[in-house]
């Protein structure tokens, strides 16, 4: 099992042991806040300073970028099994699909 640090802006991929993998990027010079794995550590949800949510490969590629509803920028991005549950500035948690469709805002 790999772990995610995020140091300077960027994320780290490390073993267990705390040996570094590989640094991921953001693409835009924008920073990263928060970063969390899919079940079984394929992809990575990447949540930044600019309130986006980036859906990358466990090797840093770059899948897709996600862009919330009606202003609301994202605080927190987790795993949900195989869905995403993005946390918004307005205290809202939006439910979306690996694609970024959205499922349900509670």
């Amino acid at each position: 099992m790999n772990i995610l640090k995020i140091a300077n802006g960027k994320v780290e991929v490390r073993k267990d042991n705390g040996t570094l993998i590989r640094t991921v990027s953001l693409s835009g010079g924008d920073t990263a806040v928060y970063a969390d794995f899919n079940v079984n550590q394929s992809l990575i949800a990447v949540t930044t300073a600019k309130g986006k949510v980036e859906i990358r490969k466990e090797n840093g590629t770059l899948i897709r970028t996600i862009n919330l509803n009606s202003g609301s920028i994202a605080i927190n991005a987790r795993w949900n099994g195989s869905d995403l549950a993005i946390t918004t500035n307005k205290g809202k948690t939006e439910i979306r699909k690996e694609n970024g469709t959205l499922i349900r805002t509670i």
